[in-house]
């Protein structure tokens, strides 16, 4: 089974080989028709600490690093 690849903005970086990723999706409401934006926040392994809050990231699942961080900094959308 392929792993999912995420696209979202740093919205955190204070803590150690860590960011906070937030993705944003547009999903249609079920009764009204229109397109609702909807969000989550994914912590996500960055070895490096390369990352700064702003930048646009790719994030992919991996291995679990802690109790709520199972997914990795792939990619700067910048390269």
């Amino acid at each position: 089974m392929p792993k999912r690849i995420l696209q979202g903005v740093v919205v955190s970086d204070k803590q150690d080989k860590t960011v906070v990723v937030k993705v944003e999706r547009q999903v249609m409401h079920p009764v009204y028709r229109k397109f609702i934006k909807k969000s989550k926040k994914y912590a996500a392994h960055d070895e490096n600490n390369r990352f700064k809050i702003g930048d646009e990231v790719k994030i992919i699942e991996s291995k679990p690093y802690s109790k709520t961080k199972s997914w990795t900094v792939l990619t700067d959308n910048a390269e």
